[in-house]
């Protein structure tokens, strides 16, 4: 039986079928739901999970190229969660961080191998992730 990391038996699973250059969605609990990929739902109310809880989890797991995000973000958070994404995408020490409008961000989501839905509320708050 697991007893540390990352638990849930979906998350592993759709983890355990990332491959060089494939990437991963990490949103908030208002991001739309796309049919055409594997989703697993953590939601279980606000805030809980968040999306730094996950990226956390999945940090000793994933050797991270790029991290995207929309640049919407910068501007409509506080700077003390500004912060706090970016020190965790830090602990990622090789990977590029780019940020880009949220409807260029959203055309990427198709092509990941699948999403993990959180609690977050925070606006803008999703990341795609791509594992080298």
């Amino acid at each position: 039986m697991l007893q540390q990391g990352i638990l849930n038996p979906q998350v592993l699973d759709l983890i355990a079928r990332i491959r060089h250059t494939n990437t991963l969605v990490i949103c908030d609990w208002a991001f739309p739901y796309w049919s055409e990929i594997e989703t697993v739902d953590l939601a279980l109310t606000r805030g809980i999970p968040n999306v730094l809880d996950v990226l956390n989890l999945l940090q000793p797991n994933f050797k991270v190229g790029h991290i995207w995000q929309a640049e919407e973000f910068l501007t409509t958070n506080p700077k003390e969660t500004i912060e706090a994404f970016d020190q965790c995408f830090a602990s990622f020490s090789e990977a590029k961080v780019i940020r880009e409008p949220h409807p260029e961000f959203k055309t990427r989501v198709p092509g990941a191998v699948g999403l993990i839905r959180t609690g977050d509320p925070t606006a803008y708050g999703n990341v795609i992730i791509e594992s080298v």
